[in-house]
């Protein structure tokens, strides 16, 4: 198909368009992280419809897949074919949980190549499905606010880093495949999206024979939950001064009436003393100090004093 061709749909066109107008208000050059595969690549093909000349590609090879090379050349074969500026970014993924790196090691590089690139602002291809299944996925989990909490159209990850924006948070699934279709633009297939041990991959294959499920309210759910988040995040950065004082290299929390605002300070001392501390460890040290009991997590050690919880790094452990 030729650049600059029109047959995409206009509505799904103008949608795109629409939500570029939100999230980039000065029509400035952006930039998309694209994959290669039939969501990113739906979102280049609508780029070019919407905002031709208006932005620039960057996609990220992992490493980890030996076809990575190939899916990166597709997306440069993509991009030169409609004129549109490409850089392959490689990174390395540090050990641990492999996704999070990833994940952590993708938005670093992006985040560096628009900044060489005088790029203020990064579209994923975050889509109404996916903000669907993580929500489902995090019900079946027992998660609280934070983990329910959708992804936002708008997203600064850094202070002085680009933006993340989300223009397809409101588009289905079929809806960037149909793109992909009607311009027969050759897409990369990861064969984890197929894999049925991993969480999301059964929760889709689980929603695809749940038609009574409206997938666009599921994902609006997502977004208010989200504006609940950050409210709740803004309470507590008012709270803080008022209930949390620091002792050395140890805090000291008055408990208030709101167990959530408890817990959510709770979690933030723990953080502020380096600890990385699971919702589900900061619920129940939550419930040990209100009985009157201490704990520890994530090398922070908590106890109850005169009504006060006191929180000291934990010892270190005796070797030999």
């Amino acid at each position: 198909m030729v650049a600059g061709s029109t047959a995409i749909d206009n509505g799904l066109v103008t949608r795109f368009r629409q939500a570029l107008d939100r999230l980039n208000p000065d029509g400035e050059r952006i930039g998309l992280a694209v994959s290669g595969g039939p969501d990113s690549m739906a979102m280049l093909l609508l780029a070019h419809e919407a905002i031709p000349g208006g932005f620039e590609v960057a996609t990220v090879n992992h490493g980890l897949r030996p076809e990575a090379v190939d899916e990166c050349a597709l997306v440069q074969s993509a991009c030169e074919e409609r004129g549109v500026p490409c850089a392959v970014l490689n990174i390395t993924v540090a050990a641990g949980n492999l996704q999070a790196q990833a994940r952590a090691a993708r938005y670093l590089a992006l985040n560096e190549w628009a900044a060489r690139r005088a790029i203020g602002r990064i579209a994923t291809a975050h889509h109404a499905d996916d903000q669907a299944e993580t929500l489902l996925m995090r019900l079946n989990r027992g998660s609280g606010v934070a983990g329910l909490a959708g992804v936002r159209e708008l997203q600064q990850r850094e202070p002085d880093g680009a933006a993340i924006i989300r223009p397809l948070l409101t588009f289905r699934r079929a809806e960037l495949q149909s793109v992909i279709n009607v311009l027969g633009q050759n897409v990369a297939h990861d064969p984890s999206n197929a894999d049925p041990r991993y969480d999301r991959v059964r929760m889709r294959n689980a929603l695809a024979d749940c038609d009574w499920l409206d997938i666009a309210s599921l994902a609006q759910s997502a977004s208010h939950l989200a504006d609940a988040y950050e409210a709740l995040e803004s309470y507590a950065s008012i709270l803080w001064p008022q209930m949390v004082t620091q002792a050395g290299e140890g805090f000291t929390l008055a408990p208030g009436s709101s167990r959530e605002m408890n817990r959510r300070l709770l979690a933030r001392i723990m953080e502020q003393m380096g600890g990385r501390p699971r919702g589900g460890d900061v619920a129940r040290l939550l419930l040990k100090l209100e009985q009157g009991e201490g704990g520890n997590v994530a090398g922070v050690l908590a106890k109850v004093e005169a009504g006060r919880w006191v929180l000291t790094p934990e010892p270190p452990r005796k070797t030999g």
